[in-house]
């Protein structure tokens, strides 16, 4: 069975253009499922209208819904034509991000897609609060669209963690590749490849021991990092051509990579550290996309925990 068929798009309230959506409907075409269009708006200029009353500021509010869904309707006027199945809802939240996974939860939705803007300079991506939050803490896997087609022969490319030090990264790794592979299967045949980045030899490890070899040592490392590919690899009957261990930093291997295939998506896992560790150590799926060029898809390890509460209630959040 096909995994992602109910499809979140964060719709951007700022213009009239919607990469995300558009990606949804690629997949939708060739993966089935369905679309709920999705937009959180709140202006406080309609909470501090203090000479109204609250039945009269709830119509207010509810008349800015009724315009909005009306313009996001408008925007699926096409792919309606076209049979798409697109439910459209839009509600009044304060916090974007938290709506959102609000109703990715409530919805058990299979995957959230949003638009990631470009740095029209460096071609780059850039991310907003909220994407980092959605990055971070949303329970289901989070698609990042980049404002461009998909590359013709674009591959998906997934970024593994070939090391062994924590016990997580094994069952992350085998995750990831299968339902990238899953997903691959369904839309046009995408090839997917693997890349995994081993460390260089620290340079004050080879300056405090005169015996030490780096050489030896950067041949041991790329060992272990080969075999670890090769186990991986062998387990979902990959070719040894579709892997890549290369060596160097995660944020520098990837983006290298990525451009040099023509990747349409890289895939990573991302284990959603907030607070102090995420401020001062930092995930280094958060440092490597920094660097991309193109689409990401961040999926969560088994046993995520979001750390976003859920309404228990059905308000509009007009008091937070």
């Amino acid at each position: 069975m096909v995994k992602y068929q109910n499809l979140l798009v964060a719709i951007d309230p700022n213009q009239d253009d919607q990469p995300a959506l558009r990606r949804a409907v690629y997949l939708v075409k060739r993966n089935g499922g369905h679309i709920t269009a999705f937009l959180s708006i709140y202006d406080l200029s309609y909470e501090m209208t203090t000479l109204l009353s609250p039945d009269e500021r709830h119509s207010m509010r509810q008349g800015v819904i009724s315009q909005r869904t009306a313009w996001i309707q408008e925007q699926c006027r096409f792919y309606l034509a076209e049979g798409i199945p697109i439910d459209i809802k839009v509600v009044w939240h304060n916090r974007p991000f938290e709506a959102i996974i609000q109703e990715v939860v409530s919805g058990g939705y299979d995957l959230l897609l949003k638009m990631a803007h470009q740095h029209d300079r460096l071609e780059s991506v850039i991310f907003t609060p909220t994407d980092w939050h959605l990055l971070r803490k949303c329970p289901c896997p989070v698609w990042m669209v980049k404002d461009q087609p998909w590359p013709v022969d674009g591959v998906a490319l997934v970024a593994v963690n070939l090391s062994s030090e924590e016990p997580y990264h094994d069952p992350l790794n085998e995750k990831l590749v299968k339902e990238t592979l899953e997903l691959a299967e369904h839309v046009d045949q995408t090839a997917v490849h693997l890349v995994g980045a081993y460390p260089v030899t620290p340079i004050n490890i080879a300056i405090d021991l005169p015996d030490f070899d780096p050489s030896v040592y950067n041949d041991a490392i790329r060992g272990q990092h080969l075999l670890a590919m090769k186990a991986l690899r062998q387990k979902f009957g990959l070719r040894e051509e579709v892997t890549h261990v290369e060596k160097g930093l995660p944020e520098e291997v990837l983006p290298d990579v990525a451009e040099h295939l023509n990747a349409g998506v890289v895939v990573l896992g991302t284990l959603g550290r907030t607070g102090i560790s995420a401020a001062f150590i930092g995930n280094t799926a958060e440092h490597v996309i920094d660097h991309l060029k193109c689409d990401l898809l961040a999926i969560k390890p088994d046993g995520f925990n979001c750390p976003v509460e859920i309404a228990d209630d059905d308000d509009e959040h007009d008091d937070e």
